[in-house]
């Protein structure tokens, strides 16, 4: 055994010193942290403050311990802060508040506090130790971002009839910017139609008054018995006539608005029926060259939109060229045998716009298919031409490509895929010296509102031996689809008041299951899309048209179903 064993007060004496200096550390590490800190005893009763309470509230101990810490709250907190931290005194639970504390300066600042329980190994409670952080700059911001919020709301309340205008206007932007696309297709079509608007009024006066002259004379050389003469007046009223057709078929064509419909066009076909309002529209001051190769291909595509797309470059390469040029607009046949670009191998029609005018730079072409972006002055373009273009060659999957030199020039490509169904082309109509005339004697019902149409398509057919009821409105029709008289062909105008061509059709199909229908119009918004207005038995024929037309699709529709009806 130890030869001076420790006795029971060395062993408590060793136990307070370990304390003591335990204790000396821990106020040494309070004493200087950051936060302000006090420990109360278990029933609440603070009695110790670390040095950052006094210097920060300029108090001393004994002010403490004769005033007490809730002497620093501020009066309009003090009693929740003193009401919620009992409560956790009695309870025992972890203490958390926030709260402003007077400085010595007597200014405010706002404390994040906490008080926590320290508990023997017998779960006791020993004494509470409390931290508090000053987080006056986080309160102030919260503040200044709730006052924010007030003036805001404020000034959002004093302005809402302006910005409930400026909201209304927005939306009509957003409706017109979501339709942009399709609009500017019709838009496209109806500019290029209103730069030649010039043109085609000297135009159509220049047919009219072949027309109108030829008939006057026509007229004379009948009343003066001199009918021998009276021929080639004819051939020219004819000629003037079936070019002013020519021309409103055209213009319907470039101002119709519909979807994509795919089908088989003869690209060459095309170009070549567009050429003459391309000529109009490069003015006389840039020669055209069309190159077409000498093999036709067709491509599935959407013929109208690809009219527009052509367009749209062609008058891209006249803006270009403002003194005048070249401008070259040729048909290839071109196979890919490797995938390039996505673009699947395969054989390809390829439609190029080469013009000699002024080029565009490096940033430019890698821009150009940007919506929106556009080296006109403003005014004088929308930068979705090109974009246009680009999304509906890639929708048909093909691709289009752009190679251009500053002053030399822009060369545009557009491959399309080749379509090889031989069976699927347009087919080529035959068309006999002779219209073909009625056979077995069928009934035509004729609707027409126009008076002078509708006498001339009665004399025509009766010339061509049929048998012919007349209508002017479609309840005029009715009456005569509802009688007992046996009906072989309704031809009927679409435009009709009241019920118009399409309506009375499908009436009429009530009582007369199968009737054959032949619509004339000049002009039908709902007939833009054929495949959407007709049925299986119908057809229509766009005016003004030849006898030989009438006759032809007369018959094809008659002889497609031999029983009368």
């Amino acid at each position: 055994m130890p030869l001076n064993p420790a006795g029971p007060d060395d062993q408590a004496l060793s136990r307070t010193e370990a304390l003591e200096e335990s204790e000396r550390q821990f106020r040494s590490l309070a004493d200087n942290m950051s936060q302000l800190a006090w420990i109360a005893d278990p029933a609440g009763r603070i009695h110790w403050y670390n040095e950052r309470w006094y210097s920060y509230t300029g108090t001393s101990y004994e002010a403490m311990m004769a005033l007490g810490w809730r002497s620093l709250h501020h009066p309009d907190h003090g009693q929740r802060v003193e009401s919620r931290l009992q409560r956790c005194f009695a309870t025992g639970s972890l203490w958390e508040d926030t709260f402003p504390l007077r400085g010595k300066d007597g200014q405010y600042r706002w404390f994040l506090s906490r008080a926590l329980p320290i508990r023997d190994e017998r779960g006791s409670i020993i004494h509470w130790l409390s931290t508090s952080t000053d987080i006056t700059a986080q309160v102030s911001a919260e503040d200044a971002l709730r006052e924010l919020n007030e003036s805001l709301e404020q000034r959002v309340a004093a302005r809402t009839r302006e910005l409930a205008e400026s909201n209304e206007r927005l939306q009509v932007e957003i409706n017109e910017r979501a339709q942009a696309e399709e609009a500017l297709r019709h838009a496209q079509k109806m500019d290029a139609i209103g730069q030649l608007t010039g043109g085609i009024a000297h135009d159509f006066n220049n047919m009219l008054t072949g027309v109108l002259g030829a008939l006057d004379l026509i007229q004379r050389r009948v009343a003066a018995g001199r009918v021998s003469e009276i021929d080639r007046y004819i051939e020219a009223a004819m000629g003037s006539a079936n070019r002013a057709a020519s021309l409103t078929h055209r213009l319907l064509a470039f101002a119709r608005r519909q979807s994509l419909n795919q089908r088989p066009v003869d690209v060459n076909h095309m170009v070549t029926s567009m050429e003459e309002l391309l000529r109009r529209t490069i003015g006389e001051s840039i020669e055209l060259e069309v190159d077409l190769h000498t093999i036709s291909c067709l491509t599935n595509t959407d013929e109208h939109q690809l009219e527009n797309a052509l367009l749209n470059l062609v008058i891209n390469a006249r803006d270009a060229m403002p003194d005048g040029g070249r401008l070259l607009i040729q048909t290839e046949l071109t196979h890919i045998a490797l995938l390039q670009d996505a673009l699947a191998p395969g054989d390809y029609v390829r439609l190029r716009v080469q013009d000699t005018g002024q080029g565009m730079s490096s940033e430019v072409i890698a821009r150009a298919f940007d919506p929106f972006f556009t080296t006109k002055p403003i005014g004088q373009g929308t930068g979705l031409g090109l974009s246009m273009v680009y999304g509906f060659i890639n929708q048909t999957g093909g691709r289009v490509s752009i190679a251009s030199e500053e002053g030399r020039g822009t060369r545009i490509d557009l491959l399309l895929p080749c379509h090889h169904d031989d069976a699927e082309r347009p087919p080529s109509v035959e068309r006999s010296i002779e219209p073909p005339r009625a056979s077995l004697g069928e009934r035509v019902l004729v609707v027409e509102d126009e008076p002078d149409v509708r006498m001339l398509v009665v004399d025509v057919l009766k010339d061509l031996g049929y048998r012919v009821s007349v209508a002017c409105d479609s309840h005029e029709a009715l009456i005569v689809l509802q009688g007992a008289e046996p009906i072989d062909l309704l031809v009927t105008d679409v435009g009709l008041p009241g019920l118009n061509g399409r309506q009375l059709a499908e009436v009429a199909r009530q009582h007369r299951a199968g009737l054959k229908v032949l619509f004339i119009t000049g002009y039908a918004r709902e007939a833009e899309v054929r495949g959407d207005f007709l049925d299986d038995g119908m057809d229509l024929l766009t005016k003004p048209f030849s006898i030989d037309e009438l006759a032809v699709r007369m018959r094809s529709l008659i002889e497609s179903s031999p029983d009368r009806l």
